[in-house]
């Protein structure tokens, strides 16, 4: 199932038994699914088939449906008298002008605004509705192409940063035992240096050279635990993978996009906390710009 954008336009005009019809369909991002119709009293009764056609295809989105309709002069009502009423009131204007000569005759004017007395030939109402039905269907069609279609290049822009993620993550993974084991020795010269100093003066001590040596190097073995990264990147290469898993298997992608990207931010805040050296820094802020960049996109997924 291909992944959709939340932003869409569509809109398709026909000609219908009654006159020219016109519905048009557009959405924009939300957290659920909003759908708003607009359109004349005479297709409400439309709507019910509408919500459940839009249900069918889209999941998330607020949803604007706006109907209009023209009456074209080829489809202009065709008037006609009821002859029926017109006898009926004729003999009625009979019998009380044969009871009161002096009763006024109706004009025509007020018989044709007499209630029923024009008649319009209404449209085939079953084709009518098979037309309505059919348009709001090849609407629909072209716009969820449309969804697709940036949801297709919006996919593509993420999977490409999430490469560049991984290839972040492949360039400093390698560094780290090296990192590691740089810093500890640094460590423990400048502190046997600093110690050195401090046994030379004629303050009284409580431990040995050899004591004290060994007890700087548990310390600094275990500040070097504390910066070790290793477990980091590997949690943001399960999750990279993962990410992009999501983005290739397609489908509704944007709640669970949201959940991965909060847990990549998590990792690459820790990296950046525990950063010894400037290589790991600025893979850490490179790293947290490009799951910005990701997330501005996502908010348009469904």
């Amino acid at each position: 199932m291909a992944v959709r954008s939340m932003t869409a336009y569509a809109t398709t005009s026909v000609d219908t038994v009654a006159g020219n019809l016109t519905i048009e369909l557009k959405s924009v991002n939300s957290r659920f699914l909003d759908l708003q119709f607009r359109m004349n009293d005479e297709f409400r009764a439309y709507e019910p088939f509408f919500r459940e056609t839009i249900m069918q295809g889209v999941k998330r989105g607020k949803v604007e449906c706006r109907l209009s309709f023209a009456r074209g002069e080829q489809n202009a009502s065709v008037l006609s008298l009821n002859h029926s009423l017109f006898l009926e009131l004729s003999r009625l204007q009979y019998e009380i002008r044969q009871r009161d000569p002096q009763a006024q005759a109706m004009t025509v004017n007020e018989l044709l605004r007499w209630p029923g007395m024009i008649e319009e030939a209404a449209p085939d109402q079953e084709t009518l509705q098979q037309q309505v039905r059919q348009a709001m269907i090849d609407t629909l069609d072209t716009f969820t192409a449309e969804r697709e279609r940036e949801g297709a290049a919006l996919t593509e822009a993420l999977v490409e940063r999430v490469v560049a993620m991984q290839q972040i993550v492949g360039k400093i993974e390698p560094l780290i035992p090296q990192m590691v084991e740089q810093f500890k020795q640094k460590a423990i010269e400048r502190m046997q240096e600093a110690l050195g100093v401090a046994l030379s003066d004629s303050v009284p001590v409580t431990m040995t050279q050899q004591e004290a040596s060994e007890r700087i190097r548990q310390e600094v073995t275990l500040y070097g635990m504390r910066i070790d990264v290793a477990e980091e990147l590997s949690r943001l290469k399960i999750h990279l993978d993962e990410t992009k898993a999501i983005l290739e298997k397609g489908g509704l992608v944007g709640k669970r996009m949201d959940f991965m990207l909060q847990e990549l931010n998590r990792e690459a805040n820790t990296l950046g906390s525990k950063a010894a050296i400037r290589e790991l820094s600025d893979a850490s802020m490179e790293l947290k710009l490009l799951i910005e960049q990701i997330r501005e996109q996502v908010q348009n997924l469904e």
